[in-house]
């Protein structure tokens, strides 16, 4: 995930309607409030110790999910991994605070700020005078400019994967002197400190082969408190060394390791000392919190005395009943949990959000009476609860789809859409023509979601709905729900156990950061009876129920994404809405159905942005028809949007007055809640592994991490006893 906006810039390329226009004008009245962006909902945990308490030298071995493709991050298969060497090795004239919001990187830049606005926008960017390449040559006008050509989108020798922002630059050149660079736009731009964040050097970016395949591996010339030393596709890690040259304060680290490991496989590798700092999900995370209690507490056999007087005997005469094999890794969990005594597990939120997707491009979700109502029908505060609240983490739902609360376009404008209300969703519903109790077709004839028009499913999705479970229609409680099990049979030795993967925004589904045990309801084993009170008349229109696929992923880590898709179905069943949870392996999730509209309901995650103006346009600008007849829905997989919102988007990224950009946003925000295409539940848990002796890194929340200051604690000092509040 990304702390300074730059991943975020390099994912989101490649995730309103009616009367959405005319709603909620009053609530817009109310965005000039002073501290209507609020503080984080949680603070950064990274037991942050002053440079003075962390000792000289070491190797800090971090887990990443994977060795990266790439090394450039505008390239469309980079990924965190290389966000994070990127933020160690090269410039960024901005970084993220811990508010979320960009702030100059004083080791780079003396001043930045625009220094004209007419006829042009012009910046003017001061340099440190110590700041150089690794080769000794000043950073300078030359590497601003070959980074504007290679990205501006004129030239399509060079594979990039989006040019938002170096589109509207008209020319780059040398100030007064070889520290100043003046960078003139064609037109205003609101987003001019999301440029040149990180900056490669002109030999990265002055020909379309070194851009597209010379930095692919390697990264010859850098300029960060750290370089490149190696990367080790073989042992699947990268190792960066202390930069001698590095004008900054020094990195108190000899080195910084990042070792591709499997989520799954992150509790082991902690054990075995492989890495000192994972992120973590829920599951580990307990995990954890347990082997740090007093010895003889973290056997998990059935029956052990939570006092810790009779753990031994109970253990043995457990270990009794047990076979060999079963011996043998209870001997071995143990003994991790010995190991992992010497971990803490520090807790924050990412700055990203996971939203319920409402496909309105057909099917009853085309009618934005029936998007409304499923918006009015949830309980967002509980769904938040389901994730957050067993984590100890502030179980408050997410109020805008463009900003996180701390961040300066954030305003919670929810109320364009409206609170919790199910009598208002019935009524929406029965103004949309959905009745109760109406005449039904033949069973053989479609139904009303948009699975049933797209006929026959594939059989990735055959097979991996319910897993062992087997599955039933939430709201169908009239019917055995074994009628529904049956036909998937064939499928009950098969659960998706494919790892986690990637979304389109670069980020993993939530099941991967959130592991906990899935609510009874819509995935319930075979015989379950369905949810008492549940509706016996469904609603119906023009002889068909309304039924809507959900979608989940399957994989490893999805959990938590079931749990809440359980409770949203139990909420939508209250008032009429019956839904099918179809569950499709990860790697056919997103390619299969989001991006392909191939769903009526999903969760998938965004993350937060310091440039929603710039950044957040494509995920919900209008769907356009290509000159193919296809439909140009950039990232907008919800297929909502209306021209209105598509222009304070523009207004608000050419608009150099701050206050008004966040403004025109906020309203961009409220239009976009009006149209209930997708709907903001919960910001995402951060948790993360760290031994006990490394400070000044764990769970950053918002802010960049600062990699010279991470480290070990010198023997007898202390960290902070509590998170850094902001």
């Amino acid at each position: 995930m990304s702390h300074d906006g730059v991943r975020l810039r390099a994912v989101m390329r490649s995730v309103v309607f009616l009367t959405a226009g005319a709603l909620a004008v009053t609530t817009l009245a109310a965005c000039s409030s002073e501290d209507e962006s609020g503080k984080p909902l949680a603070g950064q945990d990274i037991a942050p110790v002053g440079r003075d308490l962390v000792a000289d030298g070491g190797t800090l071995n971090w887990a990443v999910d994977d060795v990266p493709e790439t090394l450039n991050t505008f390239q469309s298969d980079a990924d965190d991994a290389t966000t994070r060497v990127a933020q160690a090795v090269l410039p960024a004239m901005f970084r993220l605070d811990a508010q979320g919001r960009p702030q100059r990187d004083a080791d780079y830049l003396e001043s930045a700020k625009v220094v004209d606005t007419e006829p042009k926008q012009v910046v003017l960017y001061k340099l440190d005078q110590q700041a150089v390449w690794s080769d000794g040559r000043e950073i300078g006008a030359a590497d601003f400019a070959a980074q504007w050509r290679a990205l501006s989108g004129k030239d399509s020798a060079y594979w990039t994967a989006r040019n938002a922002g170096y589109d509207r630059i008209e020319k780059i050149e040398r100030g007064a002197n070889n520290l100043e660079v003046k960078v003139t736009f064609s037109r205003p731009y609101a987003d001019w400190k999301a440029l040149f964040s990180p900056l490669y050097p002109k030999d990265v970016m002055g020909t379309p082969d070194a851009f597209n395949d010379g930095a692919r591996r390697k990264l010859k010339v850098t300029a960060g408190a750290f370089s490149l030393q190696k990367v080790d596709r073989k042992d699947k890690e990268i190792v960066l060394a202390r930069n001698p040259h590095w004008w900054g304060r020094p990195a108190k680290l000899s080195q910084l390791v990042l070792h591709a490991v499997p989520l799954d496989k992150r509790a082991a590798a902690l054990a075995d000392g492989t890495v000192d700092l994972a992120e973590i999900d829920p599951a580990d995370a307990s995990r954890i919190s347990l082997a740090g209690r007093a010895k003889g507490t973290s056997t998990p056999l059935q029956g052990a005395s939570p006092t810790g007087k009779d753990e031994n005997k109970n253990e043995s005469r457990q270990k009794k009943k047990l076979s060999k094999k079963e011996r043998k890794a209870l001997a071995k969990y143990l003994r991790q949990q010995d190991e992992l005594r010497a971990f803490t597990v520090r807790r924050s939120l990412e700055p990203a959000y996971t939203q319920l997707a409402l496909n309105g491009s057909e099917g009853p979700l085309a009618d934005e009476r029936v998007r409304r109502a499923v918006a009015r029908a949830l309980d967002r505060t509980e769904l938040a609860k389901v994730v957050l609240k067993p984590l100890g983490l502030p179980a408050v739902p997410v109020g805008s789809h463009l900003a996180l609360s701390g961040q300066a376009a954030y305003a919670d404008n929810s109320g364009a859409l409206g609170d919790h209300d199910t009598a208002e969703a019935q009524a929406l519903l029965a103004d949309a023509g959905w009745v109760p109790g109406g005449p039904l077709k033949d069973k053989g004839e479609k139904a009303a979601g948009s699975e049933s028009k797209k006929g026959k499913k594939s059989d990735d999705d055959a097979e991996s709905e319910g897993g062992s479970d087997g599955q039933y229609i939430v709201g169908e409680d009239n019917k055995d729900p074994q009628d529904h099990t049956k036909k998937h049979d064939k499928a009950s030795g098969r659960g998706g156990d494919e790892g986690s993967k990637h979304l389109a925004d670069g980020k993993q589904y939530d099941g991967r950061k959130v592991k906990q045990g899935g609510a009874p309801g819509a995935y319930a084993p075979k015989g379950t009876a369905a949810p008492a009170g549940a509706k016996t008349g469904p609603l119906a229109k023009d002889g068909k129920p309304l039924t809507l696929r959900f979608v989940l992923p399957s994989g490893t880590g999805s959990e938590s994404l079931s749990a809440v898709a359980d409770s949203i179905s139990r909420m939508l069943e209250k008032v009429g809405i019956r839904t099918e949870i179809t569950k499709v392996s990860d790697d056919s999730y997103f390619k299969d159905h989001i991006a392909s509209g191939q769903y009526d309901l999903a969760l998938y995650s965004w993350p937060a942005s310091a440039y929603p103006a710039t950044d957040a346009r494509p995920i919900f600008a209008k769907p356009v028809p290509a000159a193919d007849g296809s439909l140009n829905v950039e990232q907008n997989y919800t297929r909502v949007g209306t021209d209105q919102v598509d222009q304070l988007f523009d207004q608000a990224a050419s608009t150099l007055d701050q206050d008004e950009s966040a403004a025109l946003v906020r309203k961009a925000d409220a239009r976009i809640w009006a149209a209930a295409g997708s709907i903001p539940l919960y910001q995402r848990p951060q948790l993360t592994a760290a031994r006990r002796t490394v400070v000044n890194a764990g769970s950053f929340g918002f802010q960049t991490p600062v990699y010279e200051d991470m480290g070990f604690l010198k023997k007898g000092a202390h960290p902070s006893a509590s998170p850094t509040k902001d």
